[in-house]
């Protein structure tokens, strides 16, 4: 208390000063319609001039955000493009009358809807039907395996994400070639499971793990993640846990991977099953 009373004391002058200009101040304003519109506009002029400043900042710094995405999603999609075309020239027969032909699509799409909290993932996309895509398409994230296309309207599509439960996709080591069925536990989005790797092949952590061309979805060779745990049970397979390079937490623009020869493929296998 007694400081707060020295305190009035030693700036005694200046708090009349103060009140006294304040006073003068709200009579200037609200006595006088011309000052207190001069103050007014005086006042939304400096705060459209802050908050014009403030939206000009943000804009700036998103759009550089947004520019190195996409960089580096063209960067990737290049090297997306350069990988399957290289495997479409390594498939073909060298004869002279050989024809080309193209296997793989690939759109830009960008993610405004995602999940990684729930057993069940999924994500949706802003293109759709109208764009080329169609149920059973590989979504990828700069050559890494996301999820597949699940349902389509005209305009969007819904992804169901690899952080689901009933998700599987065929993946190998890519160091042995052995392959198995890759699925999420439910638990942590950044580890899966690879099954039905037999105990009596040798595993290390560090290995990666790619995808087959078994699915007709994914183009083979697509990665997936890193052998984080190798366990023994008691079957003859090992427990192997698989750290994801995909983060699912970041999906912004992926793409969309259409296998036209797909149907060619499976309608030639329903014949012997």
């Amino acid at each position: 208390m007694r400081n707060l009373l020295n305190f009035l004391v030693k700036y005694n002058n200046l708090i009349i000063f103060l009140f006294l200009q304040g006073i003068a101040f709200y009579w200037l304003t609200t006595g006088n319609n011309y000052h207190n519109s001069v103050m007014v506009k005086s006042i939304q002029s400096v705060t459209r001039g802050v908050e014009q400043r403030i939206s000009n900042l943000r804009a700036y710094l998103n759009l550089r955000e947004i520019n190195s995405d996409l960089a580096a999603e063209n960067e990737a999609l290049k090297n997306t493009i350069e990988k399957l075309a290289k495997k479409e020239n390594h498939r073909l027969t060298p004869v002279s009358d050989s024809i080309s032909r193209q296997q793989y699509t690939v759109t830009i799409a960008e993610v405004i809807n995602n999940s990684v909290n729930r057993q069940k993932n999924y994500f949706t996309l802003n293109k759709g039907r109208r764009q080329g895509l169609a149920p059973d398409m590989a979504v990828t994230v700069s050559d890494k395996v996301a999820g597949v296309i699940a349902g389509c309207s005209e305009n969007y599509s819904v992804a169901i994400s690899l952080l689901n439960i009933d998700f599987r996709v065929s993946a190998r080591i890519k160091t042995s070639g052995y392959f198995g069925s890759l699925n999420w536990n439910g638990y942590n989005p950044q580890y899966a499971v690879l099954n039905e790797i037999p105990q009596h092949i040798s595993i290390s952590v560090g290995d990666t793990v790619e995808t087959t061309s078994y699915s007709a979805i994914f183009p083979e060779g697509t990665l997936i993640g890193t052998i984080s745990d190798v366990k023994k049970s008691g079957s003859d397979f090992y427990k192997i846990e698989v750290e994801l390079f995909t983060d699912f937490r970041k999906l912004r623009y992926v793409n969309v991977i259409g296998n036209l020869q797909k149907p060619e493929q499976q309608s030639l296998e329903k014949q012997f099953q």
